[in-house]
């Protein structure tokens, strides 16, 4: 499984994306960026994207991806896998023909350019070659992470999205290769991390103790590019401490599971 870094960052400034992970160059991880990574035959590659919860951040390249889809007269569709709450979210305040044109109703071919389809927590569902399952995670709004396992290899990835402390996926993550953890801020800002549902280095480290055995890589996401030295620094210092393998990502890089 190799996954590609179209953003990873907790606010965007030049050089700074929003989450999206490309995996095996078929299935989106978030959709916070698209376009402003991906040349057109690639967007085309795109069927299925896992969105773990509705902040604008996380799925605001959806409709712009759809567009190009309809300029292009492309003849497929889109599958967004998502909770009820967060998909309603989606239709509510975004695909609402007010901000944006509702593409699950328009089409390029008989088949409405995006589909909508609710996933429930803890239940594996089918992707492309791939089980995936999602797990509730601790955040200002309904969301979910994803243990993502390919049926070729068998390797696994955990994904969490945004989350503050939280207890559920860990249970789960026992034989997971990889993990893509969010970090959005540095130690001594550790309230507001807790008040916005997000981790910091230390709170990381807790999280960590929580797994019956941690995994063989963690790689952070989210960090806010404004602490990114100073989260940097501490993520370091953890590493010594811990021994556990951890590494800030970075865009447009394409790691391996």
């Amino acid at each position: 499984m190799k996954v590609k870094v179209l953003g990873s960052s907790g606010a965007e400034l030049p050089g700074y994306n929003s989450p999206a992970f490309l995996i095996d160059g078929m299935v989106l991880l978030d959709a916070g960026t698209i376009g402003a990574s991906l040349k057109e035959g690639a967007q085309w590659e795109i069927r299925d994207i896992l969105i773990s919860h509705a902040h604008l951040d996380h799925i605001k390249a959806i409709p712009f991806l759809a567009d190009n889809i309809i300029i292009k007269h492309k003849r497929h569709s889109v599958t967004v896998f998502g909770t009820s709450s967060t998909l309603a979210d989606l239709r509510r305040h975004l695909l609402n023909d007010r901000l944006w044109p509702d593409f699950t109703r328009i089409s390029a071919s008989i088949k409405p350019v995006l589909r909508l389809k609710s996933i429930q927590d803890g239940k594996p569902f089918r992707v492309n070659g791939y089980s995936v399952t999602a797990y509730a995670v601790n955040h200002t709004v309904p969301a979910v992470g994803y243990i993502i396992r390919e049926d070729k290899s068998g390797r696994a990835l955990l994904y969490t999205g945004d989350t503050g402390p939280t207890e559920r996926i860990w249970r789960h993550a026992a034989d997971v290769h990889v993990a893509i953890i969010e970090v959005s801020f540095p130690n001594d800002m550790e309230k507001l991390a807790r008040m916005t549902g997000h981790l910091t280095p230390d709170l990381l480290k807790a999280e960590l103790e929580k797994m019956q055995r941690p995994p063989a890589k963690v790689y952070v996401t989210h960090p806010k590019p404004q602490y990114i030295r100073q989260i940097r620094k501490e993520i370091a210092a953890m590493r010594k401490k811990t021994g556990v393998v951890i590494e800030i990502l970075k865009d447009g890089e394409t790691y391996k599971v």
